[in-house]
């Protein structure tokens, strides 16, 4: 069971990252680990967003964000 729940909040995080105009097999916390190492988080209205998304993540895990990178999914340039 614990099994069928993680996966249906990795479909759930495709879907938003899908609906926010991101490939629809990457995860969020990939998209936002491209971000972060292209170093763009640093600039821009997707900042606050940003810094508040890393806070809440960074809860549960370090370095979160950098961990997820999927190399295989989704553009290697992301929210230009």
């Amino acid at each position: 069971m614990t099994r069928y729940i993680w996966n249906i909040l990795v479909a759930v995080d495709q879907l938003a990252n899908t609906l926010f105009g991101g490939d629809p097999d990457e995860t969020i916390s990939s998209r936002l680990g491209k971000w972060t190492r292209s170093g763009k988080n640093k600039r821009g209205n997707k900042k606050v967003l940003f810094k508040i998304a890393n806070f809440v993540v960074e809860l549960f895990e370090k370095d979160h964000f950098a961990k997820s990178i999927e190399e295989d999914e989704g553009k290697k340039e992301v929210w230009k």
